[in-house]
């Protein structure tokens, strides 16, 4: 016991802090997680692993709870995960995003300098960053260029992780991770592309009561149709627990440094509905209506990355491309909205 890694993750209950948590306690960590503290004390996505791993109750707000947590546990990794994560739903709380995305971490980076100097860092940065770019695909290069509140918060906190690593006095080991879109079974309702699968599973099944409601509040589907917004929109689509692996890559190099996380493949949203569709052999413009309020203020795209340099140095690359990742979401969700 007194040899295994200890793993810290910010964010642990959702999608990506849920996969990589079973993929480190597969590799024999020790795993521990801030949780923001409700009233039922749910933990999504990590419930079923609850006594396998341990909690602490805070958020990226409160620099106490992060290092009352770094004080207890003292691990040898973190991975930063934690964020206010639509970038839609970011435009209606920008000091949110701002506070908790970008300076909550700020926070972690600061605390654990404090704590847990040799700690090795992961920091969780996004596509969104290079907002509505020239270039196609994007690479670590690439000029940044924010369309969304959230990108803002998540190029202010990319930033400072530099920083910290081109520190002279004190450098911090800080590897960032620009992720492409990437998706699962365990992804939040407020994405597009769970609002999808959900919606066919529904439609497919003929699921007319306790249907899920989307980001604004309303049933997925509604008089059997799903609404969406812009179908053009295009994005590289990968599969979660393919991108954790490249998290933990990053944290086990010698040197710190920023790679981007991609299939390199570019699809639009509405090559996603025709392809989620086909999986239950369902005409997708049966089903399929446009609203412009689903739209954000200000377009991102086309985002699709080039992850050579992932493939290069940590021999990472994508085990599962689009049609797989629609396939396991539809499947998915057949079974549990029936």
């Amino acid at each position: 016991m007194a040899n295994k890694k200890r793993a810290f993750i910010t964010g642990i209950s959702g999608q990506d802090g849920s996969y990589l948590t079973e993929l480190l306690l597969d590799k024999g960590y020790e795993v521990a997680g801030l949780a923001r503290r409700n009233a039922l004390q749910e933990l999504g996505n990590v419930a079923k692993i609850r006594e396998e791993i341990k909690i602490y109750y805070g958020d990226l707000q409160s620099t106490e709870s992060i290092a009352l947590a770094l004080y207890d546990f003292k691990p040898d990794e973190i991975y930063n995960l934690a964020s206010l994560s639509s970038p839609l739903g970011s435009f209606s709380d920008r000091l949110g995003s701002i506070m908790i995305t970008g300076v909550g971490a700020l926070n972690v980076f600061e605390r654990a300098k404090q704590i847990v100097p040799e700690a090795k860092i992961y920091q969780a940065s996004t596509s969104e960053m290079f907002g509505a770019p020239k270039k196609i695909p994007q690479d670590e290069d690439t000029p940044f260029n924010p369309a969304n509140p959230y990108a803002a918060a998540k190029e202010f906190a990319h930033r400072m992780a530099v920083i910290s690593r081109k520190d002279s006095k004190q450098p911090q080991f800080i590897s960032c991770g620009i992720l492409f879109n990437h998706e699962s079974p365990r992804r939040g309702l407020n994405f597009v592309t769970r609002k999808i699968t959900v919606a066919v599973a529904c439609i497919k099944n003929g699921k007319k009561e306790n249907i899920p409601l989307n980001e604004i509040g309303e049933p997925i589907v509604q008089n059997g149709k799903l609404i969406l917004g812009d179908l053009s929109a295009e994005r590289d689509w990968g599969y979660a627990p393919d991108y954790v692996e490249a998290m933990w890559m990053m944290l086990q190099q010698k040197r710190a440094d920023d790679y981007v996380v991609a299939t390199g493949e570019l699809h639009t949203v509405k090559e996603f509905v025709e392809a989620a569709f086909q999986v239950v052999g369902l005409n997708w413009e049966d089903y399929v209506e446009t609203d412009a309020s689903f739209i954000p203020p200000v377009k991102t795209g086309p985002l699709c990355g080039d992850a050579s340099k992932a493939k290069k140095i940590l021999g990472w690359e994508a085990k599962h491309k689009f049609k797989d990742l629609v396939k396991i979401m539809v499947h998915s969700d057949l079974a549990k909205f029936s």
